[in-house]
């Protein structure tokens, strides 16, 4: 008889049709990342919109209290004094017309792209570059913005932003299998909280309609939507 991996074996204890609780759940995924690398812990959700209407569009960003456990790297369009309180802050890029040169060249070596107001002139150049990518700064995103310091310290400190794809999908990692299960918990929390708060004004019915979560390599797990307030 052929021996099963640990992965395998994993894949063959998970009920795909049950609902779990969300402690149990985070339990089992945590259980079950076995990787020789440090899986992200991820959840998806269905929700029941329709992202090509404005009405009915998701997006936002949630601080998770026990951060991401990713070194997010972080590039910031400014000039000056702003440029500097940017690289004080920790940025990993600072620039302005160069900065925008390199992107065209096609080395995006960050996650995240935060801009003053004054430089949103040049950096709407790069939005067939930095859109599909999801990396263009927002006002409402907080990454068009003075406060270069704040806008730094938010992305490297564990925030998180999220945006509804086709067919109703949002999805993000909410820390690692390295982390506490109570951790774990607190971080799913405030996401699933900052979900239901972006409500949009055109969403009918119920909203959240499926929740799952997995590990990078790991099966997924569907939750009990009874469980999760506001869904």
């Amino acid at each position: 008889m052929t021996k099963l991996s640990k992965r395998q074996k994993a894949l063959t204890a998970v009920d795909r049709e049950k609902f779990y609780g969300v402690d149990e759940a985070i339990g089992i995924v945590k259980g079950n990342a076995t990787a020789k690398f440090d899986e992200t812990i991820e959840v998806a959700l269905n929700l029941g919109v329709d992202p090509r209407h404005a009405d009915q569009m998701v997006r936002g960003v949630v601080s998770l209290p026990k951060g991401t456990g990713k070194d997010v790297r972080v590039a910031v369009f400014a000039k000056g004094a702003k440029a500097d309180e940017a690289k004080a802050a920790g940025a990993d890029v600072v620039g302005a017309e160069d900065l925008m040169e390199t992107v065209q060249g096609g080395q995006i070596d960050f996650d995240r792209v935060i801009a003053t107001p004054d430089m949103m002139g040049v950096v709407g150049r790069l939005g067939k570059v930095l859109g599909p990518k999801g990396l263009m700064p927002n006002p409402k995103l907080g990454t068009v913005t003075m406060d270069v310091a704040k806008a730094v310290n938010d992305a490297k400190s564990g925030q998180v932003e999220f945006r509804v794809e086709k067919a109703g999908i949002v999805h993000a990692g909410i820390g690692k299998a390295s982390f506490s299960e109570s951790d774990l918990k607190e971080n799913f929390t405030a996401f699933m909280d900052a979900i239901v708060k972006n409500k949009p004004s055109g969403a009918k019915g119920k909203f959240v309609k499926k929740v799952a979560i997995s590990s990078t390599m790991g099966p997924g797990l569907k939750l009990d939507l009874e469980e999760i307030a506001g869904a």
